[in-house]
């Protein structure tokens, strides 16, 4: 019976989650698609560019944490407050060091080029206030998610008209970077508001949390730092070698084949606790419940994937029209390279569970290094579609490759490919 009142908790949980991702998906899908349309490849483009910089930066300011957050609330229900107090002095302090730093590169990269550095600054106030996102993992760890979609779902609604405004009005560019942040200011107040109301612990800050925290996560702020970099390094590079053009074409892309994601992240969001329970538990059902969010998460790619590569032209036609039909090979590239990047994030509770995060480095700074190697010689002869090719074989690299090259990560990679076959996974995630 208790059994199974957990499991219609997990379900609630993911149901919650996938709602409110799904609306907000949607509201922001439509929204960016008409933005698309009026501000034309090359804004669009800039505003890609001004992403890039947010994409690599905030892994920076994150400083690892997230990844081990929501096991350090349940090995230590009692210091909850101050795991949340502690991260948030942390993050804001990493957050204002990388905002003076985004623009100083800016100034230095795109000199000459005010609109860009300006586009950029406006942009990039969001990271400031990602750090509320902390706020997020103790819902997610109590599988009480609802009262954070709920939350930020008002916020979305509100930012969501600011955008049609600014449509409406014909505002410029300018404008549209400046939305990016006013959504992270509004969802920050929001979940603020409900941890208040939720009876959320009292915070504080600790130093010897401080050095706890940062001794189990720094190995992830190196992680983290080289996926934003080959995440970012393509917009980056095809700004640089190419045009803002050509990031607009990227972008249309990535905007489109990342839609899954919704989906994929809410299950694997959801799923952590329970994998993570479980590993204190039941070494069987811990490798199990692995095996299966392994395998939920590469066929619903597969299947995506499957879709978008053969309805690409009529997709991006019917969306954005005439002016974007350049993105369709890109797209054909990038959505195979989500199906492989939500392996990489369903790994991450096994990697904590397993306390390998020292291993991580291993795999992604020399992928890092792949990826700008591979764009230097892609980009100047496929342009857009080069940048997706090196994303790819870099992030097919991050699951298949390098791991097998380590020892300690090999059983993970094992885990994987037995997923994938479906060895020893019941139908049913949540039967027992």
């Amino acid at each position: 019976m208790l059994k199974k009142i957990k499991n219609n908790k997990v379900l609630s949980n993911i149901s919650w989650i996938l709602a409110g991702r799904i609306f907000y998906m949607l509201i922001n899908f439509i929204v960016g698609v008409i933005s698309a349309r009026y501000l034309g490849p090359s804004n669009y483009g800039l505003i890609g560019y001004a992403a890039a910089y947010t994409t690599f930066f905030t892994s920076i300011c994150s400083l690892g944490i997230n990844s081990i957050i929501v096991k350090e609330f349940i090995d230590n229900p009692k210091k909850e407050g101050e795991i949340i107090g502690t991260t948030l002095i942390l993050k804001l302090i990493s957050s204002f060091m990388s905002l003076i730093t985004i623009i100083g590169i800016s100034l230095l990269v795109d000199k000459g080029d005010f609109l860009t550095t300006f586009v950029i600054s406006l942009y990039s106030i969001s990271i400031l206030f990602n750090i509320f996102e902390t706020f997020k993992y103790w819902f997610q760890s109590k599988l009480q998610s609802k009262y954070v979609e709920i939350s930020t779902t008002i916020a979305y609604l509100i930012m969501a008209l600011y955008k049609i405004v600014l449509l409406v009005t014909g505002m410029s560019v300018k404008w549209f970077a400046l939305s990016n942040s006013i959504e992270f200011i509004a969802v920050a107040i929001s979940l603020y508001i409900i941890y208040r109301k939720k009876g959320g612990p009292r915070l504080s800050f600790s130093t010897s949390q401080a050095k706890n925290l940062l001794n189990k996560s720094y190995h992830f702020i190196i992680s983290g730092m080289m996926v934003a970099l080959y995440n970012s390094t393509d917009r980056f590079m095809l700004k640089q070698m190419a045009s803002d053009t050509e990031v607009g074409y990227y972008t249309i892309a990535v905007t489109i084949s990342s839609l899954s994601g919704i989906l994929l992240s809410a299950i694997i969001t959801s799923l952590t606790p329970v994998i993570m329970k479980s590993h204190n538990k039941n070494k069987k059902e811990y490798e199990k419940r692995n095996k299966q969010l392994y395998a939920i998460v590469f066929y619903i790619s597969i299947l995506v994937s499957l879709f978008i590569t053969l309805f690409s032209n009529l997709i991006i036609s019917i969306l954005y029209g005439e002016k974007y039909l350049a993105s369709i090979g890109v797209l054909r590239i990038l959505t195979w390279y989500t199906a492989f990047s939500y392996l990489g994030v369903a790994r991450d509770p096994w990697i904590v569970c397993e306390k390998l995060q020292n291993c991580l480095k291993y795999i992604y700074i020399p992928c890092a290094i792949c990826n700008i190697i591979l764009n230097y010689y892609m980009i100047p002869i496929l342009g857009a579609e080069g940048a997706a090719l090196a994303s790819l074989i870099t992030q097919i690299g991050t699951i298949f490759i390098f791991p097998l090259l380590i020892e300690k990560l090999r059983p993970n990679v094992k885990l994987i490919i037995n997923a994938i076959l479906l060895k020893g996974i019941k139908k049913n995630i949540f039967s027992n």
